[in-house]
């Protein structure tokens, strides 16, 4: 090849830096590509479904009040159903809960695809599925939001959790025009049907993560097992629980606190004032474009959150973009129209997406192993716990002071929950690496030892292949 054929110089490092992350990052585990795999897929069958149903009702003479029924069948039990999720997760592992629950999620999938080419969308029948269904996501999402930890090294979770999220982001994205295409040519049962497919995958993919942890994962969960004990001044010696947890922790109280606050409106948002804002302003078409900025957006966040796994304030960082999350929602409406908006929300997306990515990390560091599936259904119970609240609360708004309004007043909420975060010592510290190496339980009364990076539910086995879940299975 002569001088002139040569590729410049920035295409070869742009090259060679992908094929360095590919051998020594995240992407190098054989595991971690499975899962990322199977939840990518999963998240465009979920998009499916979440065309094909309304769709179902709507067009077989259900009405609203049929639809709204059958989503609070779905809704309701997922919510209930997390903290069964989380504790389970800690009891029989991660991988197991998540095969299990997608097996069963498959079967039910499908038979709403039967119902669906039959024509059938009375209460009767889609209520229970749509319950079962919730049910089952709810004992899902704990699993997803712990497995990580169990199949990357503790310095690999940045850029873990970024590719991750990342691919279920872009998921979102192509997930609805999948959907809308396969409703709008063959039907809500073939959506569906594929939906029922998406969930094969997955569970074909978390069949073949490894049932068993390697002997040193065991010895770093008995290390962990043994660190984090109750030094309460009744002398037990027994592991923490999580509202001990919850009790003593003041960087918990404080986290807690902030996703109800934030959650309140962000919910509502989303699903009623958006929604009422483009139908008066932008139409449909201006609705779909906002929410592929918004979906485009999370895929740039979470893919820049890749670069994050040496910040000493993690907490801190989070909170800074979500108040900068913030600013951009009181700008939506406010920014000359639709393209305006389309921007504001395409930076919503992506300082949501960073600050997620950044904040789930540090959990997942500062989390004593043990507890990991129930901190995580802990939250995850409280951001979704307030959604039927905040749709209802934001719906009032909305009707009396209009969605143009209510933007900078969501904004201003959710500013000042991360902006009264960060006045919190407690929290500033929260998933910060200590000067040897460990994270300290911030703001844990009594206890005398910090929870150790080798703690952390993580091997590595010939570079590349990594334990399974905390409890083996």
């Amino acid at each position: 090849m002569t001088a002139s054929q040569e590729p410049p110089a920035q295409t070869r490092s742009a090259r060679q830096r992908m094929a360095a992350a590919w051998r020594s990052g995240p992407l190098a585990v054989r595991n971690y590509r499975l899962l990322t795999a199977g939840q990518f897929t999963s998240t465009l069958g979920d998009y499916c479904y979440a065309v094909a149903l309304p769709w179902l009702v709507l067009t077989t003479h259900g009405g609203p009040v049929l639809l709204g029924t059958v989503l609070a069948c779905y809704g309701v039990p997922r919510v209930l159903m997390i903290s069964v999720g989380g504790m389970l997760t800690d009891k029989i592992g991660a991988r197991a809960l998540m095969l299990t629950a997608d097996v069963a999620r498959c079967v039910l999938v499908a038979v709403l695809a039967v119902l669906a080419t039959r024509h059938v969308a009375s209460l009767a029948a889609l209520g229970p599925l749509a319950t079962l269904i919730g049910a089952g996501e709810g004992l899902f999402l704990p699993a997803s939001y712990t497995i990580m930890p169990s199949l990357l090294e503790s310095d690999q979770l940045a850029a873990g959790n970024s590719f991750y999220y990342a691919a279920l982001q872009a998921g979102a994205l192509l997930g609805p025009a999948l959907g809308g295409a396969l409703v709008a040519t063959v039907g809500s049962g073939p959506a569906f049907a594929v939906d029922a497919g998406s969930f094969a995958v997955s569970a074909l993919t978390l069949a073949f993560l490894p049932r068993r942890r390697a002997k040193a994962v065991s010895a770093r969960q008995e290390k962990a097992a043994n660190t984090v004990k109750d030094t309460s001044a009744n002398g037990g010696g027994g592991k923490l629980g999580v509202f001990d947890l919850l009790r003593r922790s003041r960087a918990m109280q404080v986290v807690v606190m902030m996703i109800i606050v934030a959650n309140l409106t962000s919910g509502g948002l989303s699903q009623v004032a958006l929604p009422s804002l483009a139908h008066a302003r932008y139409g449909a078409a201006g609705y779909g474009a906002l929410l592929a900025c918004l979906a485009a957006g999370g895929v740039v966040g979470t893919l820049l959150a890749a670069r994050t796994k040496g910040l000493r304030k993690p907490a801190d960082v989070a909170a800074l973009a979500f108040v900068m999350q913030a600013v951009a929602m009181c700008l939506v409406p406010y920014l000359g129209g639709e393209v305006g908006a389309a921007v504001a929300m395409f930076v919503f997306g992506g300082c949501n997406g960073l600050g997620n990515v950044i904040w789930n990390t540090a959990g997942q560091k500062w989390t004593p192993p043990y507890l990991l599936g129930r901190i995580m259904a802990l939250m995850l119970t409280c951001a979704l716990g307030t959604f039927p609240l905040s749709v209802a609360l934001t719906g009032i708004l909305v009707h009396h002071i209009g969605p143009t309004l209510f933007f900078p007043i969501a904004g201003a909420v959710v500013g000042a929950a991360m902006l009264g975060g960060l006045t919190q010592k407690e929290y500033r510290d929260f998933g910060t690496v200590q000067p040897d190496g460990t994270y300290l339980l911030a703001g844990l009364k009594g206890l005398n030892k910090p929870v150790t990076e080798s703690a952390a539910p993580t091997t590595a086995m010939s570079g590349t292949e990594v334990g399974t879940d905390a409890t083996g299975h």
